[in-house]
């Protein structure tokens, strides 16, 4: 009996051991854990300061660090890679999702729309939900608002797997480069949302809408497609509209299309001058019109 009492007494206490051993291993890694927390803490703040670029929130970038001139000159030389022609784009570089190496382009699918001087891409963002399936592309030529369109594109593919991989940004001077980017009746739809004004006369040969440069936009875009133009300028939407309308291949969408295009709502309310208008309770001026065939190519 003294034995049996024995035996069961050493059983308890190497029980009682085991517990208190394997207590101490867990109180030893809690407090290893509890002792690297300052460190863990310490490396997310010293990321957030070596970026500070980045919301904490949202992951997105912040604007404030990427401001810049509200204007650029696009008639002066600017540094930065041009393809030699739209065969020579590669779409890897811009929807990695969908053309995971510059070999895997067969052709089939090409960008269709294009917002030239895209700012801070608030309408491609907006476009890229309501298109899903359609490429498109801003063409920006300031180079710190191209960036942070850039980073905001990637934030939003982080934080939405699956979305956004149809839209893209690239800084270049569509003035200067834009038939190196497009094809003849690639395109079915361009915006020109809220573009430099240049005041003066003798600048207006600068303005992203003229007589001439209408010949190009009118070679990239198929028949039937349309391009959006609106600004809080008068003066400005009056010469757009003018030169539009005196164009042989552009005519104006009727009442009844514009109220059926969902795009159209979009042109006063997606970008950042659109909003700061509609706070300043400011006056918009739109001009939307489709490309059309000429009529001696009708009747040839």
């Amino acid at each position: 009996m003294k034995l049996k009492r024995s035996l069961k007494q050493n059983k308890a206490k190497q029980t009682r051991l085991k517990h208190s051993a394997a207590l101490h291993e867990e109180t030893k890694d809690f407090c290893v854990l509890a002792s690297l927390i300052p460190s863990l803490q310490r490396g997310i703040m010293l990321q957030n300061k070596a970026n500070p670029t980045i919301s904490k929130s949202t992951g997105l970038p912040r604007k404030r660090f990427y401001r810049a001139r509200a204007h650029s000159n696009p008639l002066s030389d600017s540094h930065f890679p041009v393809p030699l022609s739209p065969s020579h784009v590669d779409y890897s570089l811009h929807y990695p999702q969908l053309f995971p190496s510059s070999d895997c382009s067969d052709g089939s699918k090409k960008i269709e729309f294009a917002d030239i001087g895209c700012g801070f891409g608030g309408l491609l963002i907006s476009l890229s939900t309501l298109f899903p399936e359609t490429l498109m592309i801003g063409m920006e030529l300031r180079d710190k608002v191209t960036k942070y369109v850039k980073e905001r594109i990637l934030g939003l593919r982080l934080a939405n797997p699956g979305q956004f991989q149809n839209v893209s940004v690239v800084r270049t001077n569509s003035m200067k480069y834009f038939p190196n980017y497009f094809e003849k009746g690639q395109l079915s739809k361009m915006f020109f949302l809220f573009p430099d004004p240049h005041f003066k006369e003798k600048n207006h040969r600068r303005r992203v809408i003229s007589p001439h440069l209408l010949d190009e936009y009118a070679y990239v875009l198929k028949v039937g497609g349309i391009i959006y133009t609106i600004t809080d300028v008068e003066e400005l939407g009056e010469w757009m509209k003018s030169c539009l309308q005196n164009h042989p291949m552009f005519e104006p969408l009727s009442e009844m299309e514009l109220d059926g295009d969902p795009v159209v709502k979009l042109l006063s309310t997606a970008t950042e001058e659109g909003k700061k208008v509609a706070r300043n309770g400011g006056q918009t001026f739109q001009a939307v019109y489709r490309r059309i065939t000429l009529a001696s190519q009708e009747n040839s």
